[in-house]
């Protein structure tokens, strides 16, 4: 199952770094918060990645080429005709595609440019920006044991994201967007979908969290997958912070593969 992360918005909210880089590429202990990411779907067993890319989307695409390079013990020999020999290596054992999904094209845009590199599979979709211990091996099989185009999973937090109205045996009946007045369970991304999901998103203008979710959540579609531990999305420079510090004390929830 192929994993797609959202990574092509302008992130304006962590200021001091996101008009140099894509906030997917903003570092948490040295590394790109999205290779975080990356990392706990390969820790399930899940390395195929498509990267919905769009600004600065160079940089991302540069950070990858690189990326076997820089994690590499080489020699240079300029007495060999600029010969290099690579020693060892740690590159993980991905296969990535960087899909340049345009600058200004919303959400849900941007997964309908994708949708032939996924073909006719379900596949699994998040956001650039969010760290989690979500079992993302539970994750699928609870979405293949219900047989519902979506699942999303759900968090208690404080109130800043889409609100989910949550039925007893676990269909969301109502997805909307947040209002001062809400509390509850939230949108925490890491999404399994199937392709008909690509049905209900129109073109570039469309935002994924607004009429297409809304809909698949009226016709009893959307099912929630609760997740009872680690969550954070590094929406602030604070939440940057909050992350780095909880990676130096060793104390990171969502570095599974680190123990």
């Amino acid at each position: 199952m192929k994993v797609v992360i959202l990574a092509g918005g302008f992130g304006t909210r962590i200021s001091e770094e996101s008009h140099l880089k894509p906030k997917p590429m903003i570092e948490i202990g040295g590394k790109p918060i999205l290779w975080h990411i990356m990392k706990e779907y390969s820790y399930y067993g899940y390395n195929e990645f498509i990267i919905c890319c769009g600004y600065k989307q160079h940089v991302v695409k540069e950070w990858f080429a690189d990326y076997y390079l820089h994690n590499s013990d080489v020699t240079f020999d300029f007495t060999r005709e600029n010969h290099m020999e690579i020693h060892s290596n740690v590159a993980e054992p991905w296969k990535v595609t960087l899909v340049d999904t345009g600058l200004n094209t919303m959400t849900g845009g941007r997964i309908k440019r994708i949708r032939s590199y996924v073909g006719d599979e379900p596949f699994m979709l998040t956001y650039g920006d969010g760290v989690a211990n979500v079992d993302i091996g539970a994750l699928v099989q609870f979405h293949k044991s219900h047989g519902k185009i979506a699942t999303m999973t759900a968090v208690n937090v404080g109130q800043q994201f889409g609100v989910l109205e949550i039925e007893p045996d676990g269909t969301i009946s109502k997805f909307r967007e947040k209002s001062n007045s809400d509390g509850g369970v939230i949108n925490a991304g890491y999404m399994v979908l199937n392709p008909d999901i690509f049905n209900y998103i129109e073109g570039d203008s469309t935002v994924f969290e607004k009429a297409p979710i809304e809909s698949v959540a009226a016709r009893g579609e959307l099912m929630a997958y609760m997740h009872k531990g680690f969550w954070k999305c590094m929406d602030t420079q604070r939440d940057k912070q909050q992350l780095e510090e909880m990676i130096a004390l060793g104390e990171a929830p969502w570095m599974l593969w680190d123990r």
